[in-house]
Formats: C-alpha cells, sequence, structure tokens
C-alpha cells in the first residue's frame, strides 16, 4: 500500500517554519519536532524549492530520531530554472545531501500544472523517479498539483502509475473558480489516488475568517480552534491520506495535535455548520470574476486580469494584505502576465466579460491597493 492504513492524518508541512534573526529558529523547531513526534505523528513534507527548509528538516528531525521512525516527503522541481534534464534530476542528490536522510519514502514532482507540467515531460522525470524507486532510492512518487480538473485528468490519464496526489482542498474554495478544489478532488478520485491535501488552511487564512464566519463556527463548539474545522474538514473527506498543516510555532502543534490524535471524520451536524459558514462567506461581495479569461484572450497588454481579482477578493474575504500581495505576485507574475498597472483602459475586456465587470476601474483600484506603480 502507498500509505500505510493505520498513518495519523496529520502532516507537518516544513514551508512556514519559525523564524529569527538568523533564519529559521532551530531550537523553536526541534521542539515543534518533538511534541509532533511524541504524539505518534509521522509525516514531514518538504521541498528542494523551500529555502532552508531540508536542511532544517535534516537537523531537526533526521539526526534526532531513527529512520525508521517517520515518513520523509520532499519533492522534484523541474521547472524551476532548470536547463536540461541534467540540471533538474541533480536536486534529488542535493535533497539527500540537505536531509541526510539516505531515502525518502515519499518523493514529488512538484507544482505541476500550466506552464510547468511540460518541463517533467520534456525531461523525462517521469522515467527517471521509476528507477528511483526501483533502486529503493525513493519507496513512492506522485505529485502536487495547481491547476484545472481538465489538467489533472490528462496527467493522471498519461501518468496511471502516479502512486498519489497532493492538491489544494479546503472548505471555502469548493466551488471557488479559481481552484476549483471540489473538481480536482473528484478527478483524483475517479482515477483511485489516494490523496494529500495541502492548504486545508488556506495558508493561514481560515485560522482568521471573517468574523460572521467566525461567530458560526464559535457558536457550535466555543472550545474548538477555527483552523481545527478547516483541517477536520479536508481529513473527512473520503480518499484522504494525509493533510499537511504548515506549523509555525509549538502552540499550533499542540493545537493541531489535541483534534488531530484521535481523530473522528466530522458528523452530519458538524459538516452542516461547514455549509453554513460557506453560505456566509458567499454573501460577502466580491468582484464576481469566473475565471473564465475571455479578457485575457482579448487584452492587448497580457494583463493577469483573473488573478489581480482572485487577490483583491482575498483582501475582502481575509483581511490580509500582505499575503493577497504575495498571491498577486504569483497570480500574475507568476503566470507570465503583466500587472494591473501595465492597463491602458481600452475596454476590450470589458466587451469580452461575460460577468459585465468594469475590468478598467477595477484594476486602477488593484494599482491603488497593492501599491503598483502607475503608468501615469
Amino acid at each position: 500500500m502507498c500509505f500505510e492504513k493505520d498513518l495519523k492524518k496529520l502532516g507537518f508541512g516544513f514551508m512556514r517554519l519559525p523564524k529569527n534573526e538568523n533564519g529559521i529558529d532551530m531550537e523553536e523547531t526541534k521542539a515543534m519536532v518533538d511534541s509532533f513526534m511524541e504524539a505518534g505523528f509521522t509525516y514531514f513534507d518538504t521541498a528542494w524549492l523551500y529555502p532552508g527548509s531540508e536542511e532544517a528538516l535534516g537537523e531537526a528531525l533526521v539526526k534526532r530520531y531513527p529512520r525508521e521512525s517517520y515518513l520523509l516527503a520532499t519533492k522534484l522541481s523541474a521547472w524551476a530554472g532548470c536547463k536540461d534534464r541534467e540540471e533538474a534530476i541533480a536536486q534529488f542528490d542535493i535533497s539527500l545531501e540537505r536531509t541526510g536522510a539516505g531515502y525518502f519514502d515519499y518523493y514529488l514532482l512538484h507544482n505541476i500544472g500550466e506552464g510547468r507540467t511540460h518541463y517533467y515531460e520534456d525531461f523525462d522525470i517521469w522515467s527517471f523517479v521509476r528507477e528511483l524507486k526501483e533502486s529503493g532510492r525513493i519507496r513512492h512518487y506522485g505529485f502536487s498539483f495547481h491547476s484545472t480538473p481538465e489538467e489533472l485528468d490528462a496527467v493522471l490519464t498519461a501518468h496511471p502509475d502516479a502512486e498519489f496526489v497532493q492538491i489544494q482542498f479546503n472548505y471555502a474554495d469548493l466551488d471557488n473558480p479559481a481552484v476549483q478544489c471540489r473538481r480536482v478532488y473528484e478527478v483524483a478520485r475517479a482515477h483511485g489516488k489516494p490523496i494529500i491535501v495541502m492548504e486545508p488552511v488556506k495558508g493561514g487564512q481560515l485560522a482568521t475568517p471573517p468574523e460572521s464566519v467566525a461567530r458560526i463556527l464559535r457558536e457550535a463548539e466555543p472550545d474548538s480552534s477555527l483552523a481545527s474545522w478547516a483541517l477536520r474538514f479536508a481529513a473527512s473527506q473520503p480518499g484522504v491520506a494525509v493533510v499537511l498543516s504548515g506549523m509555525s510555532t509549538v502552540s499550533q502543534v499542540e493545537d493541531n495535535i489535541s483534534f488531530m490524535k484521535d481523530f473522528r471524520p466530522l458528523t452530519d451536524d458538524q459538516m452542516a455548520v461547514i455549509e453554513d459558514a460557506r453560505a456566509e462567506l458567499a454573501k460577502i461581495p466580491l468582484i464576481p470574476c469566473t475565471t473564465c479569461n475571455y479578457c485575457a484572450k482579448v487584452c492587448p497588454m497580457e494583463i493577469g486580469i483573473s488573478g489581480t481579482f482572485t487577490a483583491m477578493n482575498m483582501v475582502t474575504l481575509y483581511n490580509n494584505l500582505r499575503f493577497a500581495k504575495g498571491q498577486e505576485r504569483w497570480l500574475v507574475g507568476g503566470h507570465g502576465r503583466r500587472s494591473a498597472n501595465e492597463c491602458i483602459k481600452c475596454r476590450a475586456c470589458v466587451e469580452a466579460c461575460p460577468q459585465h465587470i468594469s475590468i478598467p476601474e477595477e484594476l486602477e483600484k488593484a494599482v491603488e491597493l497593492f501599491g503598483l506603480r502607475s503608468r501615469s
């Protein structure tokens, strides 16, 4: 089996580690690892691309615990500046050296989707991971995914040997057209793949949801943290093997342990509370963008309109400008599009938009909101 039957469902994501003036706070990180391990949890997730993460995991976990006592996952990012196959597959040996782990239990092709997917085909990385498994240097291989359900179906159809899929999944984005959690999950299930959930708390946003949403959750369970609802919801879905939490403090570890150590799926009544919370989220007025991207097809400046609107909506929902700025950079520049400040107000986008959004006016707001340099 790819995942042990009695595997505890909480995984430790090593992407948001505590920081101090010297970088990653290793003493705090060791304390977090100790609490996690002492509670019987064993799954750790890192990546070649996470700055300092693999080295920190080597110090806090690998050097301090027997290798057979934990499960370690890391990732290869073929699209991250690699010129050829040799540069891409070299990441594996770098990850081994950084962690000192000897082998990896789970090895992932990192962030498949959109313009990143072809690198794994061009560099024949799928053959490489098969060879790694045959030689015993990894136990299982799969991939993490950030794109549409249609693309996930295509990837799994082309590579049915992938043993598991890691996807974004949270209650707020089930039907969000920019994420499509529900449909992506359904595709993974249709292909019979075990699922690892990432971003169950939406980058921490569901730990501090809008007050009207928080009130519903608190009234239902006054003693439960708001983050616990998001994690338990994801862990309750059929086919989910592990839910990753990018923990940053010992208190976050202890909170997660408190409700995941003896995990029980949410009851029908608790699921109804989640639905009430989702309904409350839906009442908050947002830019009604469905990410159809008809606007992108006619924009002469190639502006990332839908990505900009997704980031703006995050500010409205979660009041976290810093997080939204990062999302704007990723969803726009990270996808090869230009920023809102490049808009020339030709209004071709307005004519193409099925939702009749006043796109140039909204982009003007984005320039001010995100501190982008105006063309004027």
